[in-house]
């Protein structure tokens, strides 16, 4: 049996996290990888829950991971990285955006932000910690973030034989492609 490793990107609808799941599973595809993506985004635009699920390897029969099978997620927002954390394997890894946004239940003051979250986190996982948002808008553009996150998950499992500049370039808008190369490079130096 190959391996497939499995990846779980986590966040909030309008993080661009659909945007990096595309951009990774194009990356792979063209190395040679079977690639299976799924992605989950009911109330996104209301601020909800978005998930993308990829995996890729010699050969993948499910785009869906099952709860302690990621070999890595990806958190966009520090509370879906703990509602999510579920899925990630005993020996996995979590690379999270030290960033809230507050849901709606907290913003209408029926519920508070949980405080401590990347410690606990931190006790469970092996677990980087980055500010994807504060390196975006340094280069010029906060939406970038995503792209930031890319480059963290592309250094954290060493996926190194992909030709990203490449992938950015036909699957960003030309007119922002050098600023997510440069939020991609930025992403990849933060876990050198």
């Amino acid at each position: 049996m190959s391996k497939v490793t499995n990846i779980l990107l986590v966040g909030v609808g309008g993080q661009g996290i659909i945007l990096a799941s595309k951009i990774l599973s194009a990356g792979l595809i063209d190395v040679g990888y079977d690639v299976k993506m799924s992605e989950v985004h009911g109330m996104a635009q209301r601020g909800g829950s978005v998930t993308t699920q990829v995996r890729y390897g010699d050969e993948v029969y499910s785009p869906i991971i099952g709860k302690g099978q990621a070999d890595i997620i990806v958190a966009f927002e520090k509370m879906e990285a703990m509602r999510w954390i579920e899925y990630v394997r005993l020996d996995g890894k979590l690379v999270i955006n030290d960033y809230s946004i507050p849901s709606v239940p907290i913003l209408t003051g029926e519920a508070d932000y949980p405080e401590g979250i990347i410690e606990e986190l931190k006790d469970r996982i092996d677990t980087t910690v980055i500010n994807a948002v504060n390196v975006a808008r340094e280069i010029g553009n906060v939406k970038t973030q995503n792209i930031v996150m890319l480059g963290a998950l592309v250094e954290a499992i060493n996926l190194d034989e992909v030709k990203w500049e490449d992938v950015i370039r036909d699957q960003v808008k030309d007119k922002f492609v050098d600023i997510n190369l440069k939020a991609f490079d930025k992403g990849r130096e933060l876990l050198k």
